[in-house]
């Protein structure tokens, strides 16, 4: 689905990428670890093109995407859910599903938004609630929600439950479960690695712009193994 091939990229003349290898394969969970600041964040940017490639090149299904806008990678099948949600503030619920709709006719909008709701109830309960006034929870179901509807090949969560209530949290995961089961594919950048292990089929750790670990579940979940101690837990 996804290949970085050697991609270094940063901003302006402060690189943070450098020579990233990652295989996203298609139909599955990949997951991309490491702690703050080791490029995370810049790695989605750059497959959005939000930031200045240097070298290397970037394939999503067999064809090289360097250089194009971000609206032309969007309509390609890439949806994100951002770091810090980004909801339309003074717009319901619905509004916000509705804004972000790749359907034409109102049966098909409201078809999708219903689809959501069955994905998130909370979401139905709240569906004529202004969005500055759900829980942050509730706006992290509505920001999936809304990359969902604009129909993906693929789906990118930064920081996917971070700050949020352990009951919350729960939910998403269990809707993440009900994606990977529809076959989407789905890159998740999270801390919490115990629902990753559940739901990730591959794992990348990042470290200082470099992808310097990949491997399965039981790779990851080793407690003397070298994926934690990349990681410091």
């Amino acid at each position: 689905m996804l290949i970085f091939d050697k991609v270094s990229a940063g901003y302006g003349q402060s690189p943070v990428l450098f020579g990233l290898d990652l295989d996203l394969p298609s139909g599955s969970v990949s997951t991309l670890l490491g702690k703050n600041g080791m490029g995370k964040t810049t790695t989605v940017r750059t497959i959005f093109g939000l930031t200045s490639r240097i070298t290397g090149d970037i394939v999503l299904n067999g064809r090289r995407i360097n250089g194009l806008p971000a609206h032309q990678i969007a309509r390609m099948g890439v949806a994100l859910v951002p770091e810090g949600r980004q909801v339309f503030p003074t717009l319901t619920v619905v509004e916000n599903l509705v804004a972000t709709s790749r359907d034409v006719t109102a049966k098909a909008r409201a078809a999708a938004v219903q689809q959501i709701f069955e994905l998130f109830p909370r979401l139905e309960e709240r569906k004529r609630s202004y969005a500055n006034l759900l829980s942050g929870g509730e706006q992290q179901m509505l920001a999936i929600g809304r990359a969902l509807m604009t129909r993906p090949r693929f789906l990118i969560l930064d920081e996917a439950t971070e700050g949020l209530a352990p009951v919350i949290r729960r939910e998403i995961w269990a809707a993440l479960k009900r994606l990977k089961e529809e076959h989407y594919t789905i890159l998740v950048i999270d801390k919490s690695l115990k629902p990753l292990c559940k739901l990730g089929d591959r794992h990348n750790i990042i470290r200082k712009g470099e992808c310097v670990w990949t491997g399965d579940s039981e790779g990851l979940a080793q407690p003397e193994g070298e994926a934690m101690r990349l990681l410091g837990v």
